[in-house]
């Protein structure tokens, strides 16, 4: 079977390699010059399934109040007359109960887990080098209440079997040495030993060379303006090069796959919300991380990818615009020196900023459409590094007609 991938962020590329491995003749669409150019390009670099929590919880509005008031806010919400951001807005509001974010954690957890190992066996199979590093994630609290808040996350992380360990301050320094030498408040931590670090951007293009040694194609600089339906299936993909025909189409384009969407009257329920991230340069190995801390108060990861620190988050709904205001950079530099100070060089960093493509429930859209040849896999928020390789796995599953390796029916467009 012929497959047209639209988009070729880690979610389509890692896409075209599954579809590919089953045997499919594959095409991946993008307007970039290469691979991973946009929000895959510079993410915090961590993989952390046991970390893979809904944004809508309880308390988040009031958190999120509070949060539009600190200094080093992390949320950022620059209002507009959005009907789009309004009604995303609402929805994810209304996923803010308690069964709604045990639902939602739940699914985004076996999703995030299953990737895991789908990556480390695609690691075993190819030898793929991205950067990578296995020693856990350590959330790391600077106040006493945060630390006493985190009874339903351990109660969902016991339920999926999922490995933990509670730590206080000298069991944070343990785990990351470079702590030692912070002032910063540290009240304790929860460290989720399985979780992974590694370098997106060389992950998707390493796996896009293998690819095409595999005989997927890679059409670049090539916009994709509309897809055609006509009885009932989609026929093409109009491109600024040209229609692309094929027997199926698979939607990978993050937060652009509403618009591609919505003139066939499918409507998507994903809004960008912008990240930041900066790299900096190493120059004291025994004052840097080693592996990814995310600092909650801050809502910050600081990642190890081998020579260097990526310093990623932040959550700014503002539509689509990858502007780079100095207060969002003097928020990552913030948390990263207070927590590894003269760890890095931060005059040398690269700044950067990325639109995550949000649903209201936090959970991808990975799945079949009313249309019988048309499939979505977008929607993964900030988790895309961390679920690409599941997510591929069970997307190429369902295209190809078999049954996928975890239950995936809850992931579809359908549940909205």
């Amino acid at each position: 079977m012929r497959i047209a991938i639209c988009g070729s962020g880690v979610i389509g590329v890692t896409s075209a390699w599954y579809l590919a491995q089953a045997g499919h003749e594959v095409v991946v669409i993008d307007r970039q010059d290469g691979p991973a150019l946009e929000t895959s390009f510079a993410n915090a670099g961590e993989i952390s399934p046991g970390y893979a929590s809904p944004w809508a919880a309880p308390g988040i509005p009031l958190k999120a109040l509070r949060w539009l008031m600190m200094d080093h806010a992390p949320l950022i919400l620059r209002p507009k007359p959005d009907m789009a951001m309004l009604r995303w807005l609402v929805a994810m509001l209304g996923n803010c109960t308690q069964s709604a974010y045990a639902i939602n954690k739940s699914r985004m957890v076996r999703l995030a887990e299953f990737s895991r190992d789908c990556l480390a066996a695609l690691r075993e199979e190819t030898g793929i080098s991205y950067d990578e590093r296995m020693q856990g994630t350590l959330q790391l609290f600077r106040e006493q209440k945060q630390l006493d808040g985190i009874g339903k996350d351990i109660a969902v992380l016991k339920a999926d079997g999922v490995p933990f360990e509670v730590l206080d301050r000298a069991g944070c320094i343990a785990t990351e040495p470079g702590l030692a030498r912070s002032s910063a408040p540290i009240a304790g931590g929860l460290l989720l030993p399985n979780d992974e670090t590694g370098d997106c951007f060389k992950f998707t293009n390493a796996l896009a060379d293998m690819a095409r040694a595999k005989g997927v194609t890679f059409l670049n600089n090539t916009t994709i303006t509309a897809m055609v339906e006509d009885a009932g299936r989609i026929v093409r993909v109009e491109t600024s090069k040209g229609p692309v025909v094929a027997d199926a189409y698979l939607v990978a384009m993050g937060s652009y796959s509403p618009h591609l969407m919505a003139p066939l009257g499918l409507h998507l329920p994903i809004y960008p919300v912008k990240g930041y991230s900066l790299t900096v340069p190493i120059v004291e190995e025994a004052h840097a991380p080693v592996s990814t801390l995310l600092d909650e108060s801050y809502k910050v990861a600081i990642t190890r990818l081998g020579n260097r620190i990526r310093v990623g988050g932040m959550a700014e709904i503002s539509g689509f615009n990858t502007d780079l205001p100095a207060a969002r950079r003097a928020t990552l530099e913030m948390s990263a020196s207070s927590l590894f100070p003269g760890a890095g060089a931060m005059k040398e960093a690269t700044f950067w900023s990325g639109l995550r493509p949000m649903t209201p429930d936090s959970t991808p859209i990975i799945g079949p459409t009313r249309l019988p040849n048309l499939f979505l896999n977008t929607g993964h928020g900030t988790l895309g590094w961390t679920m690409a390789c599941g997510s591929a796995h069970v997307i190429a599953d369902i295209i190809g007609g078999k049954r996928p390796a975890i239950e995936a029916a809850d992931l579809a467009l359908s549940r909205y």
